[in-house]
């Protein structure tokens, strides 16, 4: 096992440096005293327990997603299954029009989902505010995600017990966005991938928040930064619940190396693309495919 840096947010010098040197080496970390209260988590933890012990009729009543809403077993459009069900949902207020099309996701689920979604997406700027800052490349990153077109969802994970030991409850990949931000419950399953390929199981942590480096923040740091690759196994006594809060550029956004941290003479190691173009293009690949490959620039070009 690999010790996953923690990052105490008390210690504004140094969570800086940790920060950076995390992204660098791992692409993930743990983040303590984040000043999220813990009622506020265990209120839409609790909201989500709820949903997901609904009878499965009622559920399936606010599925499947397109792309938004309630899916089981079924993860993406091209085959890949897990032992899984979860919600996803946008997490800008303005786009929260599609309640009406979930009708058994209740008003508390909402109510407190925003308050949570709000209160994590301002622990995230504050968190690329110091990537920045350490860089000295000024607010480039945290400005995308309080843009008010950010393109930021949010996702319930729910893992029953599953009669299997350690079977693949959601399949290995890197999330497509600039950072994603987990809290999870006291159950374990989570593993991310190290670089010499092997896998290193991540200590349930209740009271925490993990970040994860999305490709989009590998192409703008010109690979600096690398996109983590990440699983989660079942387990055969108790139920995992999950939620992540993926921040995401406005859909318009051109994606691409951010010019101050490039070094005289060096080049983009990406073609030019607009986060749009690889939503798109990620959603349709399959999970564990390494997605930027298109979009990686070779001698030719």
């Amino acid at each position: 096992m690999v010790e996953i840096p923690v990052v105490d947010l008390s210690d504004a010098i140094n969570a800086k440096k940790l920060i950076v040197e995390a992204c660098r080496e791992f692409g993930f970390f743990k983040v303590i005293n984040h000043g999220i209260s813990r009622e506020l988590v265990a209120m839409l933890e609790s909201e989500a327990v709820n949903f997901f012990e609904l009878p499965q009729h009622e559920k399936d009543r606010s599925g499947p997603p397109s792309p938004f809403g309630y899916g089981n077993t079924r993860i993406g459009p091209n085959g890949d299954t897990g032992w899984v069900e979860y919600l996803l949902l946008s997490s800008q207020p303005q786009l929260m029009l599609h309640k009406p099309h979930f009708p058994t996701i209740p008003e508390p689920f909402w109510l407190v989902m925003g308050e949570y979604t709000s209160a994590v997406r301002q622990l995230l700027m504050g968190v690329l505010d110091s990537i920045c800052e350490e860089l000295g490349i000024g607010t480039a990153l945290s400005g995308l995600i309080g843009n008010e077109r950010s393109d930021s969802c949010f996702r319930v994970n729910h893992y029953p017990p599953c009669p299997a030991l350690n079977k693949i409850g959601f399949g290995e990949h890197t999330d497509p966005q600039i950072m994603s931000v987990l809290r999870s419950c006291d159950a374990p399953g989570l593993q991310i991938c190290l670089k010499n390929g092997s896998w290193d199981p991540v200590p349930s942590d209740p009271n925490a928040f993990y970040f994860a480096v999305g490709d989009t923040l590998q192409v703008m740091t010109n690979g600096r930064f690398k996109s983590v690759k990440h699983r989660v196994l079942t387990n055969c006594i108790k139920s995992r619940v999950s939620m992540i809060y993926f921040g995401g550029p406005p859909l318009t956004e051109k994606i691409r190396p951010i010019c101050s941290l490039m070094e005289e003479g060096e080049e983009s190691m990406y073609k030019k693309f607009t986060w749009s173009e690889y939503k798109k293009s990620a959603y349709k690949s399959i999970l564990g495919e390494d997605r930027l490959k298109r979009f990686h620039k070779n001698k030719n070009n």
